[in-house]
This record gives structure tokens, sequence and C-alpha cells, in this order.
């Protein structure tokens, strides 16, 4: 068992209070790295709707997930590969979705800007595009699978074996073509083939497609709430993320130090994120959804503190610098001015979610966080960044080691 103090720092609403906290500290002007200048915020809402009209004319928006990803340039990649499951059942699918979903989320993290992948249909992608195409052709020629004569799936016994220099073939790697972290994902990817054998409760037959077994059985008769999606991923994928931060014998990855979080405890001074688990929480969702399995109060998870979202706000003069040096400077992840403006970014997605849902005349049960973020934040901070930077990079580099952001 875990300790309380893990087991909160593991639930969404620890997330959204403590990143609350330090924005109401950022209104008193009492942050060390940011200001926030509130008067900006309504100008930033309207960045996104008009960012969402433009591409979602009829407010359908999906949810912020990885299939977007995999059909980017508006090819539909997933689409394809499942015509080949025409005789599938609906849980089989599911099932094929959850192995792919998994590996390529927690694969996305920043590819650095040099890397890019020329996929199959001739399509130049880079970032989190080019990694989940990447990623999808790696799963369709069955790197990910023990299975002959069934490429696609993924299982512990083949991810427990791949190096580095198998992803670096797939995903095009060369020293002209570098991506950020190549060894980090691939022992990210070792570590996920143990992690599936040590929870068979979560993982049976030793796949991620386990889960979706799982998350149907734990559900109430109306559905499963999401943020049973996320403490299932929380628990089992637990001894994946490297040992930075450990409380109580307990690895609590994407968790990070601030000195004016939650000063009184418990956990002081941490402010959980779990950002790769919680878009791997989004996308699953969007699965056991097409299953049939309604997915319950979507809401309860947080906004996704990565640079796109966090640009937006400080591209936008919602977030200031206080010293500006930091912006030509890359930062380690766990530097506390990165910390701060992740925080502020979780905070300031609740709020700006309230304002563009008055302005299309929505509310949240019709577009929740999940969908203002695709429409959304997510892509009006690419837009913004494109427009402000040659290439799009973010207006504050952070070092990544494959495993954050």
């Amino acid at each position: 068992m875990i300790s309380e103090a893990v087991a909160l720092l593991r639930q969404p609403a620890t997330i959204r209070a403590r990143c609350h906290a330090l924005l109401r500290l950022a209104e008193a002007d009492a942050l060390a790295h940011f200001r926030l200048q509130t008067a900006r915020l309504p100008a930033a809402a309207d960045y996104v709707t008009e960012t969402i009209r433009a591409t979602y004319p009829d407010l359908r928006i999906p949810y912020h997930a990885r299939w977007r990803h995999f059909a980017a340039g508006g090819l539909d990649r997933w689409g394809a590969l499942a015509s080949r499951l025409r005789d599938e059942d609906a849980a089989r699918i599911a099932r094929r979705r959850f192995d792919l979903c998994l590996v390529s989320v927690l694969l996305d993290a920043g590819a650095g800007p040099d890397w890019h992948f020329k996929a199959g249909d001739g399509t130049v992608l880079a970032r989190s595009e080019g990694l989940a195409v990447a990623s999808l052709e790696a799963f369709a020629a069955g790197l990910f699978s023990d299975v002959a004569g069934d490429p696609l799936r993924v299982d512990a016994a083949a991810l427990e074996r791949l190096e580095a220099g198998d992803l670096a073939r797939l995903f095009q790697v060369s020293p002209e073509n570098p991506l950020t972290g190549l060894e980090g994902r691939a022992a990210l990817l070792r570590g996920i083939g143990a992690a599936l054998r040590r929870a068979p409760h979560l993982f049976p037959g030793a796949r991620p497609g386990g889960l979706y077994d799982a998350l149907r059985a734990r559900a109430a008769p109306d559905g499963v709430p999401a943020a049973e999606i996320l403490a299932a991923l929380l628990e089992g994928l637990a001894p994946v993320w490297p040992a930075r931060l450990t409380l109580d014998g307990e690895n609590l990855g994407d968790v990070w130090r601030h000195p004016q979080a939650a000063p009184e405890g418990p956990a002081p001074g941490l402010v959980p994120f779990h950002k790769l688990s919680q878009w791997l929480s989004y996308s699953l969702a969007e699965v056991l959804e097409d299953a049939g399995l309604p997915v319950l109060a979507l809401d309860a998870l947080t906004g996704l503190p990565e640079y796109r979202n966090g640009g937006l706000f400080l591209d936008l003069g919602v977030l200031a610098l206080r010293d500006p040096a930091l912006a030509s400077a890359v930062l380690p992840v766990d530097h506390p001015a990165v910390v701060e403006w992740r925080a502020l970014t979780v905070a300031l997605l609740d709020r700006l979610a309230g304002l563009v849902r008055d302005r299309v005349g929505l509310d949240a049960a019709a577009l929740p966080l999940a969908r203002v973020l695709e429409g959304g934040s997510w892509a009006a901070g690419r837009r913004i960044a494109r427009a402000l930077r040659p290439g799009g990079g973010p207006p504050l580099r952070v070092a990544s080691d494959g495993t954050v952001f």
C-alpha cells in the first residue's frame, strides 16, 4: 500500500489545488520568476476562440488526444490501419488501440528542434506529430509485438528487448537528424515492459491493452470516472519514470519541488503535474467511449502543463518573466521557474476555459477542458509560436531527457 502523502500527490484534485494556490500568489505578485498580467487573459481567450472557430466552425471539437496527431496533414492513418481489423469485435480493437496509444504517448516527450520524420505517405513531420506517426509506423511494422503474424499489438516481451538502435532505425535518427533523449526513450519502453509484468491486475496478458479489461471491470453501471483511468495509469506506470523524486519509497514521476508550494503539507513543497499520464488518460477516454463505455467527470482531470499551453500565456503576455535572460537559457525541468510556469499554466487553463465557453455559448458539459485544449489552447499556442519565432519553438526552452514534455 502506498502512503497517504503519495496517494494525495496522484490525485488530479491535488494538482489543481496546488497550481491554483501558486496562481493566487501570482495575483499577489509574490512569485519569484513570473508576473501575472490578468488584464491580458480576455485577449488570450479571444485568440483561442478565433482559433477554434477557424478550425471547428461547427464547434464539434474532439478531445485533445493522441489520435489527432496520427491524422497530421489531414490523413487518417489510424483509420487506414484499422481497416485491417474489420472482422474483430469492439473489445479486441479497443485493446489494440490501448496498446498503440500507451506506447505512443509515452514516447512523445519533446523531440528537439532538429528532428523530423518522413512518413511512408511522403509527409515530413516534426515534434509531436512526427513522433506520433513514427510510433504508428513502428507499431504497424510489429516493433512492439512478440507474436509472429500479429504485428498490431504491444506486449512486455517485445518492449523489454528494445534498444536505442531499434528506435533510431524506425524513427530515422542520424547525426543529421538527432532525436532528443533517444536512450531515455528506449529505457522508458523497456521499463514499460517490466511494469506490465509487475501489475497483472491492471495489465492482464502483460500488454497495455489489458487495461481496457481492467477498467471495464472497475466501471460503475453508468461508466468509468476519468480519475479512475488516471489512477490506474499512475499506479501501473509508477516504476517506469526515472527516479528523480521519491517519497515513502515510491517514485513520484512528474512531481517537482517549488519553495512556495503547500508549505503546510502534507508532502510540503511538492507540485504534481502527471502531464503525460493525463494526456494518455484523455486519449484512452476516447477509446473507451468509442467502445461503448461512457467516461464520467472528464473535467476532474486538469489542463496539460506543456510548452504549447504554457507558451500561449507567455507569448500573449498573460505571464511575463521577471528575468528576461531566462528566455535565452535552456532550463532543467526541475528549475523553479519551470515548475512555476507549469503550475500557472494548469491554473490559467481553468480560467481560460470558462472565458472561451462564454464566448462560444457552450457549457462545461458540451465543451469540457479536453476539447478546449484541442480546439483550443494547444492549437493557439502553436499558432502564436509560429507567428513569433522561426520554426515555432517555445518561448522558454526546457531540457528534455525523453520522459517529460
